[in-house]
């Protein structure tokens, strides 16, 4: 899988600064360029091959929104800005996502997942037990194989990730709706409002619980009928 080509286009240099070290850490970006201008970015765009623009709004002589107006072929977008009110315009144009200012490494690597999924569908679609995905743990990028992840535990702002891979828990900074987007059906389900399984690791359905690798772990009752059509089950058959 080829590196996504990156170009970062702001004018305030701690910002381009900032995402240009934001796109380095993450390894399946590759930064091909960064402009303070939009009227270089748009030269740059001439005579380079970028995967994935990330756009500052709020520049000086031309807008972000306007750069784009004016781009006839364009790489997906991701934009950036201080303003959420700014955002909502962008999202007009369709842009992959936006990202509030100061840029928060977590969130900006779940707008670089969403535009890896966009940009490199076949390799996302259907993922094999060797597939894998990277978070941000402990001030580190953590690699996380697929088929290793047993469940997944919300905690607000957070999840806690349990794989066979690892002898404790991931801790990483993303919601648990951001996880069910990387971990997608059938072979994971989210059967509580703080839990997603992995199919292949369930051992035993009750009514209100199910077990995963000796561990117990509660089955919503807004999310047990998409656990029972998944596995193909009649829940009359499911004991207390």
């Amino acid at each position: 899988m080829k590196p996504i080509r990156c170009l970062a286009v702001d004018d305030e240099p701690l910002a381009l600064a900032l995402l240009a070290d934001n796109i380095g850490k993450v390894p399946f970006l590759t930064l091909a360029a960064t402009c303070d201008d939009p009227l270089e970015a748009l030269a740059v765009l001439e005579r380079e091959s970028i995967d994935l623009l990330f756009l500052d709004i709020q520049m000086p002589g031309l807008t972000g929104t306007q750069l784009l107006q004016g781009l006839i072929n364009r790489p997906p977008v991701i934009l950036i800005t201080a303003y959420e009110q700014y955002a909502l315009e962008g999202f007009n144009l369709s842009v992959l996502d936006y990202l509030l200012k100061p840029v928060d490494f977590s969130r900006f690597l779940q707008a670089a997942q969403k535009a890896q999924r966009f940009i490199q569908p076949t390799e996302q679609m259907a993922p094999a037990a060797d597939d894998f995905f990277f978070v941000n743990s402990d001030y580190s990028l953590v690699r996380i194989q697929v088929g290793s992840v047993l469940y997944v535990e919300g905690l607000k702002d957070y999840v806690k990730i349990y794989t066979t891979q690892h002898s404790r828990p991931v801790l990483s900074r993303m919601t648990l709706k951001a996880m069910e987007e990387l971990l997608s059906r059938p072979r994971f389900v989210r059967i509580h409002r703080s839990y997603i399984v992995s199919i292949n690791h369930v051992e035993v359905i009750r009514r209100h619980k199910i077990t995963l690798a000796g561990v117990s772990i509660p089955l919503g009752e807004q999310y047990a009928p998409g656990l029972y059509e998944l596995l193909n089950l009649n829940p009359r058959t499911i004991s207390e």
